[in-house]
Order: structure tokens, then C-alpha cells, then sequence
């Protein structure tokens, strides 16, 4: 794979010129590859999203029609977008890629790639692995996309931690952006952190150590409808967190969009203001 900067896409259909503005409505969403891409456009409007931090996202994947997800999301909403490829899709195509997505009504000031140091060697392509997409195999590896915004500034990291492994692999990722992140700014860390233990995930823990706190605030709640019953055997509750640090606030707790069955993952909502907030 290529490095940082030639992982990084950025475009735009629209949005304003003007700095970002509260109150300000965030979506962390995993949008499975983007498979219902009108559903999901649909639901951004109606959930009258600002910035969307979207995970699982295809570029030119066979799969879901060779389409630019993140593009024509971006078209339909008239958003800022920032595309980060995590992985080559070889069984998909040429040219075919995933990562994580952020949309935005307002302009970023710069945006950029982390692609973390520890990774799963799960998705390298083997010798004796059939080359079918069953078996999904890639070249890449797990990133962090980070947004800069500014009057007032504030960072955003869309994250999708590893699936596969431990915890403890996880938490060194998540390790990772917790360096990077700056201490003289608003800072949003969310998306699919894959956290199977849930509350219990030493990524909690780290980030609460770190001085953020959980804007949803139910972290006992699937935020995946993946497996049904059999799921919670391996599954301690939340997968998909928005984590805040600094100069913003909450009037109210986030929510689940449990009602919203588009992808495997639920959609979740927090509506920022310019303050401390006390929960």
C-alpha cells in the first residue's frame, strides 16, 4: 500500500465556506461498505447530520457496483468530504478500496491518515487462501482519519479499530491516537472501536484516563444487529462510542439510532455545543 498521503482523498459537492457553527450534530456511523447507499444518504438528511464519521467504506468495489461511496454521499448531502483507504480489496477488482469516511456541511483545515503501527496479519493474502471474496483478503492496514477544523478548533478522529485479535491489539491502536491527539483543542474520538468487552474494553479505560468522557452514555447498549442472540456470547455490549475532550458539551446524552436497520451497525448521534457541559 501506498503511504499516508497517498491514502488520503479529499473532495467536494458543495457545503459552506463559513467556519463551523454550533450547535453541532455529529454521526458516527458504520455504513457496512455502503451496500444501501440510498438508505443511508436518506437517513444522513433526516438525521440532519453536520459531520458524518463513517466506517466501511468503498471505493470502487465490486461489490457495491464499483461506486465512490463517500463521493456520492458527499453529492447527495452537498457536503466536504475526506476519504482514508485502509485496505485494497484484492478479491474485488483492481483498483478496489476501503476505509473510513468523514462528510462535513463545514470546511476542514486539514485532514490526514494514521495508519497504526500494530496490526492483525489476519487479512494478508496467503498462498494457501483461495482468492474468492469469502475470504476478503487485503492489503493495508487498520488507519485513523483525522479532521481539523478551526474558529473554533476542534479535531476529529474517525476510527475503525481492528476486528480481529485481542483487546489489548485495540487499545494499542487506539494508544496511538491518543498521542496524536492535541491538548489546546476540542478533540472527538469516535467510531466502530470494535471494543467486544464493552464497558470492560481497556480502550475505555484509556480514554477516560485520557479526560474524555462518553457522549452516549449507555455503554451496556449493541449498537451492532449482527448476530442476533448469539452475538452477546461474545459481545459485551457497545462496539461504536463517541468520546469528547475539551471546550464542547452536551445539552443531553447522545443516542442509538436502534430503530435504524440500513446496516449491520446502528447509527449514533450527538448534538455539540461551544461549552463545558456537566453530566
Amino acid at each position: 500500500m501506498a503511504d499516508d498521503q497517498q491514502r488520503l482523498e479529499i473532495g467536494h459537492s458543495g457545503g459552506i465556506s463559513a467556519p463551523l457553527r454550533f450547535p453541532l450534530r455529529l454521526v458516527t456511523w458504520n455504513i457496512e461498505r455502503g451496500y444501501r447507499l440510498n438508505d443511508i444518504a436518506r437517513t444522513l438528511q433526516e438525521l440532519k447530520a453536520d459531520i458524518c464519521l463513517l466506517q466501511e467504506v468503498d471505493r470502487n468495489v465490486r461489490r457495491t457496483s464499483n461506486r465512490h461511496v463517500a463521493r456520492e454521499l458527499a453529492s447527495r448531502l452537498g457536503f466536504h468530504f475526506a476519504l482514508g483507504i485502509a485496505f485494497e480489496e484484492v478479491t474485488q477488482g483492481k483498483g478496489a478500496f476501503q476505509g473510513q469516511a468523514t462528510l462535513s456541511r463545514y470546511p476542514f483545515r486539514a485532514a490526514r491518515v494514521l495508519t497504526f503501527q500494530r496490526q492483525s496479519g489476519f487479512w494478508k493474502p496467503r498462498w494457501f487462501v483461495p482468492d474468492t471474496p469469502p475470504f476478503q483478503e487485503r492489503l493495508g492496514g487498520r488507519i485513523a482519519l483525522r479532521t481539523d477544523f478551526e474558529r473554533p478548533r476542534i479535531v476529529m478522529y474517525n476510527l475503525h479499530l481492528e476486528s480481529r485479535g485481542p483487546e489489548e491489539l485495540r487499545a494499542r491502536q487506539l494508544e496511538e491516537v491518543l498521542r496524536d491527539a492535541p491538548s489546546d483543542a476540542a478533540v472527538v474520538i469516535a467510531g466502530d472501536l470494535n471494543t467486544k468487552a464493552g464497558p470492560h474494553s481497556p480502550c475505555v479505560e484509556l480514554l477516560r484516563k485520557a479526560g474524555f468522557q462518553d457522549a452516549v452514555g449507555q455503554p451496556e447498549l449493541f449498537t451492532t444487529s449482527r448476530g442476533g442472540a448469539l452475538a452477546k456470547l461474545f459481545i459485551a455490549g457497545a462496539l461504536d462510542w463517541i468520546w469528547y475532550r475539551g471546550p464542547v458539551g452536551l445539552e443531553a446524552p447522545g443516542e442509538v439510532q436502534r430503530q435504524i436497520r440500513v446496516s449491520d451497525h446502528y447509527p449514533l448521534v450527538a448534538e455539540f455545543h461551544e461549552r463545558i457541559a456537566q453530566r
